[in-house]
């Protein structure tokens, strides 16, 4: 069973920076391919960006250029740093793999907003 567990969300006005991380566990294997997502009140859920167990990364065309997301395989963690944050990207972010699996974490919220 896997189990995932994000957190470093909090409010913080618009252009700065967060760093959530992710720490995953369970019958899980490092070579899958992991991703954040996120989901703002109203929205379906939707993926902002991934990376392989190789670090090969890919992402949304509204966070390009302002996120990075990485890895640490040795200690199962999944970060996402975000940086240039705009009012848009409020919502609650989750960790999952990708194509995500059906358990999901209790996520963490993002707020940007002055």
């Amino acid at each position: 069973q896997v189990q995932v567990v994000e957190s470093g969300g909090g409010l913080v006005q618009p252009g700065g920076s967060l760093r959530l991380s992710c720490a995953f566990s369970g019958n899980i294997f490092i070579t899958w391919r992991m991703g954040w997502y996120h989901q703002a009140p109203g929205k379906q859920r939707e993926l902002v960006a991934s990376i392989t167990n190789d670090g090969t990364t890919n992402y949304a065309d509204s966070v390009k250029g302002r996120f990075t997301i990485s890895r640490t395989n040795a200690k199962n963690t999944v970060y996402l740093q975000m940086n240039s944050l705009k009012p848009e990207d409020t919502a609650v972010y989750y960790c999952n793999t990708y194509p995500p699996s059906d358990t999901w974490g209790q996520g963490t919220q993002v707020t940007v907003s002055s």
